[in-house]
């Protein structure tokens, strides 16, 4: 579980890479169209933002070029592009305006993976391009309802539900989920200083406690394991530098540096358990685009559902 974009269908698409036998050729070409797609809206999301936050182009002829894209962008067939789409795009990202407006993104809805595709663009559209398992990871679709895994792993089989973040979805799941082991919440930890897409009130650090809080205490979740992974944290250790911390928790007057204000944001989401004599979190760090990263995140979550389960039956 957890907020919008904050990390759970990449974490589902590494247990299919770990634990299962993760893409093949076939489907990695399927997810051309999706990083076609989701490099276009990239760059349209910061083309929009330009004007909005009335940045000046580093060079005035860049302004034909975005107003091209925004008209080729809707004669273009979806998950398509063009060599002239690509050329007005990689020209746009390396301007100095855009790239400044690229540097204010938190000021904005933009995909994480923003700058991975733009920067890499010539890549993307080399003629019998194959994505690679990075490009797959990255790649963005919004989850709508409840998309299941199964796999196993130290003898134990899995059935992994992942869930809609966004508020609109989580009426419809939350009752399903009676009778799980585990749960595993994540929060986007570079979401600190962003504002949310749905309402915009409410910054997204706070939005992800609120149902942070409403999992945690929930009765139907009395007796299951709650694992918090505090996910994205490659992006927050880069944001914390020039992004204080105070934004999103104003009180805070530790360090703008990563372990303090990392720990700060862990000590705010497991002050949230009201049943700390009978109910514990488990907290892991984690970046859910580094396999590596998660397959020893997620190897020592299991042997927490192992000991719990046994502890259950009464054999720990």
């Amino acid at each position: 579980a957890g907020a919008g974009e904050s990390g759970k269908s990449t974490i589902v698409k590494q247990m299919k890479i770990i634990h299962q036998d993760g893409y093949s050729l076939e489907e990695c070409l399927e997810f051309i169209a999706i990083i076609y797609s989701n490099t276009l809206q990239s760059m349209l999301a910061i083309v929009r933002a330009m004007s909005t936050l009335n940045i000046q182009y580093g060079d005035t002829a860049r302004q034909d070029d975005a107003r091209k894209l925004l008209h080729l962008a809707d004669t273009i067939e979806e998950g398509t592009m063009p060599k002239e789409m690509s050329d007005i795009i990689g020209r746009l990202w390396k301007d100095s305006g855009i790239q400044a407006c690229f540097d204010r993104a938190s000021e904005y809805q933009l995909n994480d993976s923003a700058g991975y595709y733009l920067s890499d663009l010539e890549r993307l559209v080399t003629p019998g391009y194959v994505p690679t398992e990075q490009d797959v990871l990255r790649s963005r679709v919004k989850t709508t309802g409840i998309i299941e895994t199964q796999f196993s792993f130290k003898d134990l089989n899995f059935r992994m539900f992942d869930v809609g973040g966004q508020r609109s979805e989580r009426k419809k799941w939350i009752h399903c989920f009676e009778g799980v082991t585990a749960i595993i919440f994540c929060v986007a930890l570079s979401a600190y200083d962003l504002v949310l897409a749905e309402d915009e009130e409410m910054n997204r650090m706070h939005e992800s406690m609120k149902l942070f809080d409403s999992i945690c205490n929930n009765k139907w979740f009395t007796d299951t394991s709650i694992i918090l992974f505090l996910n994205k944290k490659d992006l927050f250790e880069e944001k914390i530098v020039h992004s204080p911390l105070t934004i999103c928790f104003p009180e805070y007057t530790g360090a703008n540096k990563y372990d303090e204000a990392a720990g700060y944001i862990q000590s705010k989401f497991e002050d949230l358990n009201k049943r700390k004599d009978t109910k514990e979190i488990y907290t892991h760090f984690t970046c859910a685009t580094d396999t590596k990263n998660v397959q020893f995140v997620f190897d020592a979550v299991t042997d927490v559902i192992i000991k719990n389960n046994l502890k259950d039956c009464g054999l720990f």
